[in-house]
């Protein structure tokens, strides 16, 4: 995999949310920086450009100068501190950017004769803050820049890409999708909770939550507790589902995420089978209990239907 530094511009100031920080705003519960850093976790060195806060793992503030420079001044800013070859830049507003759009970007961005590449949206218009370069040409483009205008702060960043020869990646609608309104925070706020996508983005962000590099089949620990709440009892299902993990945890000390991931599939494994032989018994247990009431049902039908044959002996009435 291409080595990268990724630089992300967190600074600016949100005019049009009415100057919250943007950045720390929430989408699924993490904050809009943090999903950023999550998908460039590659990174060799992350470069933060805006005010310190706390963040999901660590990167290297700095700030532009001036302060609310712009964003080619904070890129300038961020740039002079990184050391790779290729660095990713991002803004931190982008909710739906995934690991693969960054893998694409990179890939783009190192074919050879080309300076860097950027995703389109869905309307076809660049996304420079979506975005891979190589940084031998981005340090030397904005040197001119700087050098011609007297600073970077205040300018476009068009007359940066427009002097670069860059690839174009078509990452879907998502990828460059990013939340410059309290509208466009409240779209991305809904998009994640949409059917096909909610079990995932919980998922990925209970994983971001607790530190877990652990990919699972979660279609199996689903199919674990469907088992069990219907072959035990309803309020088995998160139950096992805990002791599943505990037991896989226990299995894969000091072993990678890929033998953890197994340790968990095994576990549901047993415990799914466990659950059925359980299921069985109690099928079996209820067809005995219906067998046994039919037999007694038919003993008690039979017994009617029989005359008083000391009564018939007697001649009474």
């Amino acid at each position: 995999m291409t080595a990268y530094d990724v630089i992300v511009l967190a600074g600016g100031a949100a005019k049009r949310l009415g100057g919250a920080d943007k950045p720390g705003v929430r989408v699924g519960g993490r904050a809009l920086l943090d999903r950023v850093l999550a998908a460039c976790d590659g990174a060799a060195r992350t470069v933060v450009v805006g005010d310190r806060r706390a963040t999901v793992r660590p990167v290297v503030w700095t700030r532009e100068v001036p302060p609310g420079g712009g964003p080619l001044a904070a890129l300038g800013a961020g740039l002079r501190l990184t050391t790779a070859d290729h660095v990713l830049v991002l803004s931190a507003d982008l909710p739906f950017l995934g690991p693969g759009t960054v893998d694409a970007l990179l890939a783009a961005a190192v074919q050879p004769g080309g300076e860097g590449a950027l995703c389109t949206d869905s309307d076809g218009r660049d996304q420079p803050l979506v975005a891979a370069y190589r940084a031998e040409p981005l340090r030397r483009e904005l040197a001119l820049i700087a050098t011609e205008h007297g600073s970077l702060a205040g300018l476009p960043l068009r007359m940066l890409t427009a002097e670069l020869d860059l690839a174009r990646v078509d990452a879907g609608a998502d990828a460059a999708f990013d939340c410059d309104t309290w509208d466009d925070i409240a779209a991305a706020r809904a998009r994640i909770r949409e059917h096909g996508a909610v079990l995932d983005e919980w998922i990925t962000s209970v994983k971001n939550e607790l530190g877990i590099e652990l990919d699972v089949d979660s279609g199996v620990l689903l199919d674990l507790a469907r088992d069990a709440a219907h072959g035990v009892a309803r309020p088995a299902a998160p139950l096992t589902t805990f002791l599943v993990g505990y037991a896989a945890a226990r299995a894969s000390v000091g072993a990678g995420p890929d033998e953890a991931a197994a340790a968990v599939a095994e576990a549901s494994r047993k415990a799914t089978a466990l659950a059925l032989r359980w299921e069985a018994e109690t099928a079996e247990a209820a067809e005995a209990d219906e067998s046994a009431t039919s037999a007694s049902e038919g003993d008690g039908a039979a017994g009617g239907a029989k005359p008083d044959r000391g009564r018939e002996g007697t001649g009474t009435p």
